[in-house]
């Protein structure tokens, strides 16, 4: 396997783009842009985004479990339905979603998609993510669309991640590479993802792109796997988004072997897909709202890995864990109090707790009760951009990693007038 550049366009036979149309303000927007006048892109600002592939794809996707959807998703269910897609088309800025006409600007979107690159609407699908409650301006993307479709690229990733971004402050974009039956096969993926993120499917916004030469069955099979072990292990804020999709297409174009059977290829295949869902998963957690540092939990030698899931979920989650951690505090009773109100089976007097960074570890807890340790120490280990909490529970052969990120004074600021 190999890290390549180019995000979901790295794949053959896809294109991508993202352009500013206007359903996020910038300076000299108007509510209805006239048709093909397109305002100047601002920092930040591009709000539609297309991916397309040449062929016909494999489609599969996984979607919010919240009660409450947006339209696009189910515009989306309907689409896929029989398993195939060939394009995307997706907005910032504002979420469809519990808003007047919804559901009609959901499919007026697959529909304008359509018009602009020759596709059908039912080849799309529709996603959305901003604003809750809020009727979208569906006459800024109505102009937009005909310039994004022209700007159509095989450079297009970036453009793309970055018109999906809403509260992220980086783009999230990752592309592999691996050999399946002598053929180079190669799968991209952009996401956003700040805040609202809770693990309960596969947390916000992620679009990957394969030339694989797969099944529909099986590529859906291999994203309901690995999606539980790794976007569903991401927590930001405990919020579950009423958009939150994950979706992948297939378009064979890398010529390799139809995969139609758990093989070899298969492995391969899921090996990469694997790869390319945790980078995101951990991309999304280190750019939580307002974070400064990405916080790692592996819970170790569990009776099963369900219970090693559940204990550093509830790790991750913690808010005073997650303070702490902004603080560079090594209080580590903060994280046997989280494993204790887990309702995971574990035994507090077995438990090992280790903090550790690139500049090193520190023992703190040792069969449930604090070790010495020196304060400075913990604080320079604690001080760094990812900060591993490592529980070893020695009842079993089990283990798990989540990711979730620290709790900040921005993250307040960020969500106490998001909507105004």
């Amino acid at each position: 396997m190999k890290q390549v550049s180019g995000g979901v366009t790295a794949p053959k036979g896809f294109t991508a783009s993202g352009v500013h149309c206007g359903v996020k303000k910038g300076k000299g927007d108007v509510d209805q842009p006239p048709m093909g006048e397109m305002p100047e892109v601002p920092e930040g600002k591009r709000d539609l985004a297309l991916i397309v592939s040449e062929q016909p794809c494999a489609a599969a996707a996984v979607y919010t479990m919240n009660r409450v959807k947006a339209a696009p998703l189910y515009v989306t269910m309907d689409h896929l339905e029989n398993g195939e897609a060939q394009a995307i088309v997706a907005n910032s800025g504002n979420a469809n979603a519990c808003a007047p006409n919804s559901r009609a600007h959901a499919e007026e979107m697959c529909r304008l998609a359509a018009q602009a690159t020759g596709l059908n609407p039912g080849d799309f699908v529709v996603a959305s993510t901003g604003v809750i409650g809020q009727e979208l301006n569906i006459a800024a993307i109505r102009a937009g669309l005909p310039a994004c479709a022209a700007a159509l690229s095989k450079d297009g990733s970036d453009a793309a991640a970055n018109a999906i971004m809403t509260t992220d402050t980086v783009k999230k974009e990752a592309a592999v590479t691996c050999t399946i039956g002598g053929k180079t096969v190669t799968i991209g993926a952009i996401a956003k993802g700040s805040g609202m993120i809770h693990p309960n499917m596969g947390t916000m916004l992620c679009f990957v792109t394969t030339d694989c030469a797969i099944t529909h069955e099986l590529l859906s099979d291999a994203l309901h796997e690995i999606v539980p072990r790794t976007f569903n292990r991401v927590t930001v804020d405990g919020d579950t988004s009423t958009n939150d999709m994950c979706v992948v297409l297939a378009n064979g174009m890398a010529e390799n072997p139809l995969i139609e059977w758990k093989d070899d290829g298969y492995t391969l295949f899921y090996q990469a897909l694997y790869s390319v869902f945790e980078q995101m998963a951990r991309s999304i957690a280190a750019d939580g709202e307002g974070a400064s540092k990405l916080i790692t939990c592996t819970v170790r030698k569990a009776r099963s890995e369900e219970t090693a899931e559940r204990l550093a979920k509830a790790v991750v989650g913690s808010s005073l864990v997650k303070a702490a951690m902004f603080g560079s505090d090594a209080n580590w009773g903060r994280v046997l109090c989280a494993m204790g109100y887990s309702k995971a089976p574990f035994r507090p007097e077995h438990v090992d707790v280790k903090f550790s960074s690139a500049v090193g570890e520190l023992l703190v807890c040792r069969q449930g009760a604090g070790v010495d340790f020196d304060e400075e120490t913990a604080k320079r280990i604690l001080s760094q951009d990812e900060v591993v909490i490592d529980v070893d529970l020695s009842e079993g052969e089990h283990e798990a990693t989540c990711w979730g990120c620290d709790l900040t004074y921005d993250y307040v600021k960020i969500n106490g007038d998001y909507r105004t």
